[in-house]
């Protein structure tokens, strides 16, 4: 059982509304990874391909473009906690001792997909989660939150204007406004389903991420004058019965599902709340973004908003989350999202984020929800 696991390569495509086939995608982000490395695809042990859509052993056939080198390589699909996992499935590789090397690929295209379901659903009965679709669920969150703790749709539209404004200095994120992104203009962008306007959605396209891990002798070997970024935790939990549980359809899951996750991390990794420099988060909405600033324990119920207000979350505060845009603005193809948060958190450790750069960065959490009934996070360190 080897101890310690590090990231010594991460690369990315950029994400796209509009985007060229996946396997361009997929070997740009991977042939990235590896440069940054400093290693070839022969050095791999085991490869995970993380992908929703695409076709059978698509994600070996494209494994062909980097080389064939008798690596095991397997497909791995956990709805958005998808590269999450299969970034989770790399170090496990590495942790147990089966390769010396691993890799996790993500790459996807929403677009395409959500057109081929369309069609593909167009025969079946309706069923709850497809009569409502994510946006109404997040929405039904949000008028709650309102109720219950007096949230302003204003709350919701910094959140979002916040992550826009990340994404301006993030060169692979999918919306890169020119010009530093307003409430007001978040508040003005056509409605998706009350309080949610489509500039506070999450932004659908294509894209593709990879990131490499290895042993501590190897990152050693590698770093070339680099800070090395330790995996110091990784957790995944399903959901288990709450009342009033809902089985279909609540896209974010049961509350505790992400509090759980993130003691077992915070318990794993030594690290807690205070110690924790930035993070990346699953969110498709805001108000997704806002629950978890109380749910992993960043300040306490019905603090939230407050967070917002003093720009606590924001690049510059006391705890930014999605300092590369998040999934509403660097944006969210499936696959790849979970290891496009783990290249920006890499970047960061690393003090190579530019504009972004959160300053003295020192651990980084991820955190992917799948389909609201899996929940996978990462803590990531700088060492030394």
């Amino acid at each position: 059982m080897i101890d310690d696991v590090y990231v010594i390569g991460v690369g990315m495509h950029p994400f796209q509304r509009v985007s060229p086939p996946m396997r361009d995608m997929a070997y740009t982000a991977g042939k990235a990874a590896l440069d940054d490395a400093g290693i070839k695809f022969r050095d791999v042990g085991e490869l995970y391909n993380g992908y929703l859509g695409g076709n059978l052993l698509e994600g070996i056939s494209y494994a062909k473009d980097f080389g064939l080198n008798n690596a095991s390589i397997t497909h791995v699909e956990n709805a958005s906690a998808t590269g999450s996992t299969a970034f989770r499935e790399a170090v496990r590789a590495v942790r147990s001792g089966d390769c010396e090397i691993a890799m996790a690929l993500g790459f996807d295209d929403m677009m395409k997909m959500g057109m081929s379901m369309m069609k593909m659903m167009s025969g079946e009965a309706p069923k709850i989660d497809s009569i409502i679709l994510p946006a109404g669920f997040f929405a039904m969150w949000a008028t709650r939150r309102m109720y219950e703790q007096g949230t302003t749709v204003e709350t919701f539209a910094k959140i979002a204007a916040k992550n826009w404004n990340h994404a301006r200095f993030n060169p692979y994120a999918q919306r890169q406004s020119k010009t530093e992104v307003t409430v007001e203009e978040i508040l003005a962008s056509s409605p998706v389903a009350y309080p949610h306007t489509s500039k506070m959605a999450c932004a659908a396209g294509g894209g593709a991420a990879c990131a490499i891990v290895t042993t501590k002798k190897m990152a050693q070997k590698l770093a070339n004058g680099r800070p090395l970024v330790k995996v110091i935790g990784s957790q995944s939990k399903s959901e288990h019965y709450t009342d009033g549980h809902i089985f279909m359809g609540a896209v974010v899951g049961p509350a505790d599902l992400t509090t759980r996750t993130t003691q077992a991390l915070y318990e794993q990794s030594g690290v807690g709340p205070k110690d924790v420099s930035f993070v990346h988060v699953h969110d498709a909405f805001p108000i997704e973004e806002l629950m978890y600033y109380e749910l992993m324990g960043f300040c306490g119920e019905g603090e939230g908003d407050r967070l917002v207000a003093e720009g606590a979350t924001s690049l510059g505060g006391r705890i930014p989350f999605s300092p590369d845009g998040g999934l509403i603005a660097r944006g969210h193809p499936g696959g790849p999202t979970g290891l496009a948060q783990v290249w920006d958190t890499v970047t960061q450790l690393r003090g190579e984020a530019g504009k972004r750069q959160v300053e003295g960065a020192r651990n980084g959490m991820v955190h992917m929800m799948g389909a609201g009934s899996i929940c996978v996070m990462h803590m990531l360190q700088k060492e030394g």
